[in-house]
Order: C-alpha cells, then structure tokens, then sequence
C-alpha cells in the first residue's frame, strides 16, 4: 500500500483515533494537490505566453514537464485548466491595480491611475489575456472575467460613494456608476488590443480618463437634493 492510500478500516486499530489519523492523511494529501494544482496552474500560463493563446493541451502538459494523462488528473479538461489561468490571471490584475491606486490621493488621477494600469498589463500580456477573455470552446461555468469587474467595481464605488455622501447626496448611483467605467475600459482596451494598438497606451489613457471623469463630475445634474449639485459650488472647482 502506498503512503495515499487509506486503509481499508481506518477505525479498526483504534476507533477514533484510527479516523482521526485518516482524517490527517487525507488533509495532507488535499493541500498536495491543491500546491500541485497551482503549480500546474503557473506553467499552464508559462506556456500560454510562449506558445499564444492557443496552446494545447499537450504543449501545457509538456511545458509543466508532465504527460496529459497526469495533467488530467488535476483538470477534468480545458474549461477546469482556463478557470484556473483565469482565476490567476485576474489576481495578477488586481495586485497591478490596487498598489498603483492606493499611491495616488486625488480622485481624478485615481481613475486615471487604474486606468493606465489596467491597459499597461493586457498591453504587455497579450497571450494571457486573449486566452481568458477569448478562448473559444469553452465551457464556462463560472466568468473569471466577471469575477475581476466585480471586485474592481466595487473598489471604484467605494470612491463614488465616499464622494457623493460628502456632498449630502444619494450614494445609491455609486455602484451601477463604477460597473459603467470598468465595464467601459474593459470594452475600450479589448477593441485597443484587436486593432494592434492603433494610438499610443498613454494616449488612450488620457482620452478615457478625460472623458469619464467629466461624466463623473458631471453628476451635478443627477443630484437628488433642491437645486442638484450645482448648488455645491466646491464640486465643479475641484474637477
């Protein structure tokens, strides 16, 4: 028997005790296969960003220096491999957004911060993010492409929502507000990438960051108090 297999009556030697020990084992062996699955799941990307978004199975299996067969024991198939690429992939967006946030004070150059970063890491990602976001044939039972804008969102309307509320306004636009913009960059740098860059990455970031944070200031007009935003004289000044 090897060192992973239970044995046949784990609680024959010892009652509980003999669960409890098998118990151990099988906890063990989890986090084995867990550290094991995102090994597997780091040279899956290796692979995608030295072979293109198209990679095969085989060239994954090979490039993580295991057969397929041994590659399938970790992933039931493609669909399980791409969630796992993706659910990384947007962690490593996160961790380039959030840093590059967090530096800056003023609200406009937050946008714009996140802005630049954002299409800064598809930009110099570009096998990664066509095989999460355009891989065909896949099954998706879950949209790590959702899960990134959700988490993202939900930062920006923290800022929306901090803003409106000091103006004594409803903050109850914050959050449809901020999956506007995420969803609005995302579709712009997609359209940036099929088109070959076709302006410069700093340029783009100007333009979109401009354009939104004039609708952002420009909440004056949805204001739900007498008189709207207009009112708060501080707002427009500090645009």
């Amino acid at each position: 028997m090897n060192s992973v297999t239970p044995p046949v009556n784990p609680g024959s030697a010892g009652g509980s005790s003999g669960a409890h020990r098998g118990d151990g084992r099988r906890g063990r062996w989890d986090g084995h296969r867990e550290q094991r699955r995102a090994e597997l799941t780091t040279a899956a990307i290796e692979a995608i960003r030295m072979h293109g978004p198209d990679v095969g199975m085989e060239a994954i299996a090979a490039h993580a220096g295991v057969s397929k067969p041994v590659l399938y024991r970790y992933f039931a198939d493609k669909s399980e491999l791409w969630l796992a690429v993706g659910q990384q992939a947007g962690a490593m967006v996160l961790e380039a957004i959030v840093p590059a946030v967090a530096a800056v004070r003023e609200e406009r150059a937050i946008v714009g911060a996140a802005i630049d970063v954002y299409l800064a890491h598809i930009e110099a990602d570009l096998n990664l993010y066509r095989f999460v976001v355009h891989q065909p044939d896949i099954a998706r039972h879950r949209d790590v492409v959702a899960d990134v804008m959700d988490t993202v969102a939900s930062g920006l309307a923290r800022i929306f929502g901090d803003r409106l509320r000091a103006r004594g306004l409803d903050s109850g636009a914050a959050l449809p507000w901020a999956y506007g913009v995420v969803g609005y960059v995302q579709a712009v740098g997609d359209w940036w990438l099929r088109q070959q860059q076709p302006i410069s990455r700093e340029a783009l970031s100007d333009y979109l960051t401009t354009f939104l944070w004039g609708g952002i200031a420009g909440i004056r007009r949805a204001a739900d108090i007498p008189g709207g935003l207009a009112a708060h004289e501080g707002w427009a000044g500090d645009q």
